[in-house]
């Protein structure tokens, strides 16, 4: 028999940010609670408003899986004597096991010969099993914080009101707290407080609808979306996009009632992003647009009640949104007073870090990096670059930034727009915090792209310098995240830079705040680089084995490393790579813990070796300025060449003679071989592509 189990966790208001995960994690407790449980189930499925977190399996089985154990017992010489009969040992064993002395068997095992048992355990009943897991289970369901209340011993998101547990309709008994299961559920908390009994998930979904609950977040994310867009077509106006408020807003409600207000237009001489930043951050509004883009003053908030009288709600919006404004416009027209550039002397005042002195020592830094960045890859924008990287930090100092610190960036780019600043400095001052995040947009200008290159390498640097290295999940500077920075606007320039270069010009900036040793710092960077671009290739969509081989092959140009991943990836799919494998492979191995020294042609006395290395020069002669293009496709296409000649050389050739000049002359070719396929990929990595028998 298979039924439905219904939980149903009621709380007080939790935070929106603490939805999402919760239910992550209670949807993977719960299914690795059954599956170790041996619980047979099919879908499971969660669901979440502020006030409750739900969970509803189907298919769920009535009670444990039976299963046949084995218990083993005293030795065999022990349990029965000379002439097989059990011994007091065997039969106290068959009667702590509950069963006939003749049922015991004899089996082997690490400790020789045991007598042992076999019998089925059946299965417990679910509800009981549930019952003892799942006080614990919710207990450990993930939140960014927890907490107690009362003088009770529970730690949870937000104090539990009330516990919905039912299998077919009949409660699931247990307690968490003061608070123990039924089968009640409450409605909307201020349009429908009332408790009402419910016998299954249609029957809590259609009761909480009808009290002003919308279970279901993705309908409810559904309804705001349709409502917002809706109410600001009215006024000829467009919802701003913005998902992340969405999804926020989703979990502030349990039913969406949006209402449309206004603010005064005179606070429109503020920047559209601190408008937007003004209504999101403090009161989860959102902001609109007029036909021709531009932001308006309108914006539209939502409830989580009905109420009689809009007008009354709209007003109350409207009065809080005026204080934030205008609280915007004081630190905006108090900023306005100072160029940005000369706010650059005050970061003198603002510790980085006490290691690694303060924001104008960064700043110094990394404007020198960014510089001798700027003289190898764009020699036209050095002064660009160099102004933008001096300016990129001052809106710290700004009023705008202090109340709202998300702005860092784009308020310093608008405040140099407004002072005159070319326009490439003013974008590169926003742009060289991106990425800000996995997913996130890259710098799209050389001059920004650069100066987020040269902050994140000074900062890599400096912390690896004074031993603040990353370890497991700790990682408070964010290294792992500038390092897959520093990766992808590389790879995405497409120009050739010297990795070693840029740590060592990175190394010398700090050498004044290092207390660790250079040469292990350099070691270090470098690797933590490496790792990252390892990482970052294998989770889209390449091979580790492919990654691994272009990377151990070299390491000092991210863009080149890239193409030669791309290379080999392609390369791969070759329907006669697994047979040119084989050829290269044989070459590589024959090669380890080998000592052999020059070629010497005058050596060459067999056909086959004769003709390889005739092959070889030509390839190689072939090979070299593709390399130099970075056309590696071309280049393993031209390498393949070396395959025939190679599988000769083995059939008709022992390379590993008694002569030693023979020997040493013939690894030698190999050698030459072996380093240029090293050129592209270390080819010893190289996994075959054929399916595993």
């Amino acid at each position: 028999m298979k039924g439905e189990f219904l939980l149903e966790i009621g709380t007080e208001e939790l935070p929106a940010g603490f939805m999402v995960p919760a239910r992550e994690s209670i949807l993977d407790l719960f299914t690795r609670a059954l599956d170790n449980a041996r619980i047979a189930h099919g879908r499971i499925e969660t669901f979440a408003t502020p006030r409750r977190l739900i969970l509803s399996a189907v298919d769920v089985a009535a009670a444990q899986a039976s299963r046949e154990i084995e218990r083993t017992g005293p030795p065999y010489d022990s349990a029965y004597d000379g002439n097989g009969n059990p011994t007091k040992a065997a039969i106290g064993f068959a009667r702590s096991q509950g069963v006939d002395v003749t049922d015991l068997i004899v089996v082997e095992s690490a400790k020789g010969k045991q007598v042992a048992v076999r019998k089925v355990e059946q299965g417990v009943p679910f509800p009981q099993v549930a019952a003892e897991l799942l006080p614990d289970l919710i207990q450990r369901i993930a939140f960014p914080k927890t907490m107690r209340w009362m003088d009770l011993d529970v730690r949870f998101g937000r104090p539990i009101h009330w516990m919905v547990a039912l299998f077919e309709g009949q409660v699931v008994p247990f307690a968490i707290g003061n608070i123990q299961t039924g089968n009640q559920s409450r409605g909307h908390r201020f349009m429908s407080p009332e408790a009402f009994s419910v016998a299954s998930l249609d029957d809590l979904r259609n009761g909480l609808e009808s009290r002003g609950v919308i279970m279901a977040p993705e309908l409810r994310r559904g309804a705001i979306e349709e409502q917002i867009k809706k109410l600001a077509a009215r006024e000829g106006l467009k919802v701003f996009d913005d998902p992340s408020l969405l999804d926020e807003v989703t979990f502030l409600v349990e039913t969406p009632y949006p209402v449309m207000g206004q603010f005064a237009e005179e606070f429109l001489e503020l920047p559209a992003s601190i408008l937007i930043t003004c209504m999101k951050k403090h009161q989860r509004y959102f902001s609109l647009q007029g036909p021709e883009g531009r932001i308006t003053n309108r914006f539209i908030a939502i409830n989580n009640t009905a109420v009689k009288d809009p007008a009354v709600s709209v007003a109350g919006h409207q009065r809080v949104l005026k204080a934030r404004l205008e609280d915007a416009r004081f630190y905006y027209r108090e900023d306005r007073r100072t160029p940005l550039f000369d706010r650059l002397d005050a970061l003198r005042g603002v510790v980085f870090h006490s290691k690694l002195g303060t924001a104008y020592e960064k700043v110094e830094r990394f404007t020198h990096l960014a510089r001798k960045l700027a003289e190898r890859l764009a020699p036209d924008k050095v002064d660009l670059v160099q102004r933008a990287a001096l300016l990129c930090k001052c809106d710290l100092e700004t009023g705008i930034v202090y109340e709202f610190p998300e702005l860092q960036g784009m308020i310093g780019s608008y405040y140099a727009k407004m002072d005159g600043e070319p326009p490439e400095v003013a974008t590169a001052v926003r742009e060289h915090y991106l990425p800000a995040h996995a997913g996130d947009r890259l710098p799209e200008g050389i001059v920004g792209a650069l100066v987020s290159i040269a902050d994140r390498m000074d900062t890599i640097t400096g912390c690896f310098s004074v031993g603040l290295i990353p370890t497991g999940a700790t990682d408070p500077y964010a290294l792992r995240r500038h390092a897959l920075g520093i990766i992808q606007i590389v790879i995405q320039l497409d120009q050739p830079l010297d990795l070693d270069w840029l740590i060592e010009e990175a190394m010398e900036s700090i050498s004044e705040k290092r207390t660790r040793d250079a040469d292990q710092v350099r070691f270090d960077i470098k690797e933590f680089i490496r790792t990252r671009f390892v990482n970052f290739h294998t989770t889209r969509d390449f091979a580790l084995d492919v990654v691994e081989a272009a990377v151990r092959a070299r390491f000092d140009d991210l863009s080149d490393a890239r193409r030669r991943v791309e290379a080999l990836d392609q390369w791969k799919h070759r329907e006669d790579f697994d047979a040119i494998m084989i050829g290269f492979k044989r070459v590589v191995n024959i090669l380890k813990d080998t000592q052999y020294g020059d070629l010497s042609e005058s050596l060459l006395t067999e056909e086959a070796e004769i003709n390889l290395f005739q092959v070889f020069k030509g390839v190689a002669e072939r090979v070299a300025p593709l390399i130099e293009e970075g056309d590696y496709v071309k280049a393993l296409e031209v390498i393949a060449e070396l395959k025939p000649p190679i599988d000769d050389l083995f059939d008709q050739v022992m390379v590993m003679v008694e002569d030693e000049k023979v020997r040493s002359n013939r690894l030698g070719l190999l050698g030459q071989i072996a380093g240029l396929f090293a050129r592209i990929a270390d080819f010893s990595f190289i996994g075959s592509t054929a399916p595993a028998r």
